[in-house]
């Protein structure tokens, strides 16, 4: 918890913003009211957030919202209760809405709704959960698959990539023409628009079919304490090592931006590929 403590105060001292709790599934965390507490007293901090599945929201959003947590994004690919057990294989429907419902009472907003579309499992699901957006001042934010791998693991995934430019069209000839609405960021990878007298917001995330790579400014420390440069990439920097060798946060904070610096601008999701691995561990020195 410390060392997370360590991480996070280099990199707001060099000029991030924002910081996220996600997983796996952060509320496993027997620590994670301490880990929020910790984090929101930081000095600089303009954003503290977490994506979870949403299921063990009812009992811990609002001791969250006490420790300092700002906003959640919650993982749901379906409003049919047989497809989501299909999809998700834990967690019900009723569990997932009681949190939505338990995050929102206790003032995490506004909700984030994340939706992976993969053909041939929920592509006709994006219409009634855009439609939330009509009554609900929620996000519902629609994700391309990414067909990531190689050989046949590739060709599988790309089989079930659906772009949004298709989901946007599903959704506007059942629900109305699609308004943009100006993003107030513009490392902003969601694509934001409105229905008519909609009351929250439809987004399109689409790493395949319009890549936001040269604005994507997020950096990754994983579990096991690593920079993680990019989601299509293999290439990290080990900081856990660093601190545990006795390495202070001068030694985070080089790590960091040189993170920074070589983090990829690119990927070739359409041909099934990632970004190229560039042998970055060396670095981590």
């Amino acid at each position: 918890m410390a060392e997370i403590e360590t991480v996070a105060r280099a990199a707001l001292a060099v000029g991030f913003r924002k910081l996220r709790l996600t997983g796996g599934e952060p509320t496993l965390r027997a620590d994670l009211l301490e880990i929020v507490a910790r984090l929101a007293r930081l000095p600089g901090l303009g954003d503290l957030t977490m994506t979870t599945n949403g299921v063990r929201l009812p009992a811990l959003a609002a001791p969250l919202a006490a420790a300092g947590l700002r906003r959640v994004n919650i993982h749901l690919d379906s409003l049919d209760p047989r497809r989501l057990a299909r999809i998700m294989r834990r967690g019900t429907l009723a569990e997932i809405w009681a949190g939505i419902e338990a995050a929102e009472a206790a003032g995490l907003c506004p909700i984030k709704l994340n939706v992976v579309v993969a053909r041939g499992f929920n592509e006709e699901d994006v219409v009634p959960l855009a439609a939330l957006t009509l009554e609900r001042p929620w996000h519902v934010r629609f994700i391309e698959t990414m067909p990531l791998g190689t050989g046949a693991v590739a060709a599988l995934a790309r089989g079930r990539l659906v772009p949004n430019t298709e989901t946007r069209a599903r959704i506007a000839d059942v629900l109305g023409a699609l308004a943009p609405v100006p993003s107030v960021e513009r490392a902003d990878e969601a694509r934001n628009y409105r229905l008519p007298r909609a009351r929250g917001v439809v987004g399109f995330i689409s790493p395949v079919s319009e890549p936001y790579c040269a604005d994507c400014n997020r950096m990754r420390l994983t579990a096991d304490g690593r920079f993680h440069l990019c989601l299509l990439n293999d290439d990290e920097l080990d900081v856990r090592g660093t601190l545990r060798a006795g390495g202070g946060p001068e030694a985070v904070t080089d790590i960091l931006m040189r993170a920074v610096r070589f983090k990829p601008t690119g990927h070739r999701l359409d041909l099934g590929r990632s970004t190229e691995r560039r042998e970055m561990y060396q670095l981590g020195g």
